[in-house]
């Protein structure tokens, strides 16, 4: 019997931050691209969960419980997987306590417009490109 050929699927959970146009991005340890704070949901974990355990770890912020928003869900190309890997990006912005630094597995943190997507792994630049054409990034 002919195997299933349907693309592994990556569930992310995204926090998304824009300030003075930009969008907040992060450099993990081990990565040449910019990614969007957040990461894969844990088992049994709500997207409300997993946005805010994601934020604390990786720009040590404390999202506000009852402010989260859907900004977006799309699927795209994982970065550094195997071909055809997707990730399936669920995207939130919540109010949030404390200022965004580096932690955890983050060397930096950059603030991302339109024009510097490029710098961006696939899905973080299509999230992006959502962005700025609602009118949220410059």
């Amino acid at each position: 019997m002919p195997q299933s050929s349907a693309p592994s699927v990556i569930d992310a959970l995204v926090w998304v931050h824009v300030r003075d146009g930009r969008v907040l991005c992060v450099l993990p340890e081990r990565s040449d691209l910019l990614y969007s704070p957040g990461g894969k949901r844990e088992p049994g974990e709500s997207d409300e969960e997993g946005v805010a355990r994601e934020a604390l770890e990786e720009v040590g912020v404390r999202l506000v419980p009852g402010t989260f928003r859907l900004v977006t869900v799309f699927e795209e190309a994982a970065h550094g997987r195997p071909p055809g890997t997707l990730v399936r990006m669920t995207c939130y912005t919540a109010d949030h306590e404390g200022e965004p630094a580096a932690s955890a597995e983050i060397r930096e943190l950059a603030w991302i417009s339109h024009g510097e997507r490029h710098r961006c792994a696939p899905a973080t630049r299509r999230l992006v490109e959502i962005l700025h054409e609602r009118g949220m990034v410059s």
